[in-house]
């Protein structure tokens, strides 16, 4: 069984207690209600992106920290759920069709070399040939 990972409950209660931080205190800096708060300390509630933006601005952090102590969490339950896992079980990988099989790489039919411009215009009465060097201004 993969080894529980740390959750946003456990960093933010740290980091409460390290600043000396109760719920209303917080919720006040930040901008969240102090029930929220406390959802998240305890565990009942996840992480959000506005609320990772606001915990990581307000204890100097990157937002995916705090995005990522979540999808650890949300990845850890999935591997734990059975119902999951069987579900997954049972899912085979799609298959690509047989890929349409492709123009052959011949002669193009539209004459664009610098030659086969010169074989045409010298067919043409009265038209100029292509030049090599481009004109000089």
């Amino acid at each position: 069984m993969p080894k529980t990972p740390q959750t946003p409950a456990s960093v933010l209660k740290t980091l409460m207690e390290e600043y000396q931080l109760n719920p209303f205190s917080l919720s006040k800096q930040i901008g969240l209600s102090p029930s929220s708060v406390r959802q998240i300390a305890s565990g009942k509630s996840g992480i959000s992106i506005p609320t990772a933006l606001l915990l990581a601005k307000f204890f100097g952090q990157c937002s995916s920290y705090w995005l990522d102590l979540q999808l650890q969490v949300d990845m850890h339950e999935a591997a734990n759920d059975k119902a999951l896992q069987n579900k997954l079980k049972s899912i085979q990988k799609v298959k690509k069709p047989d890929a349409v099989k492709a123009k052959p790489q011949g002669k193009s039919t539209k004459s664009n070399t610098l030659a086969e411009k010169r074989k045409k215009a010298a067919k043409v009465p009265g038209a100029k040939t292509a030049s090599k060097k481009p004109a000089k201004k």
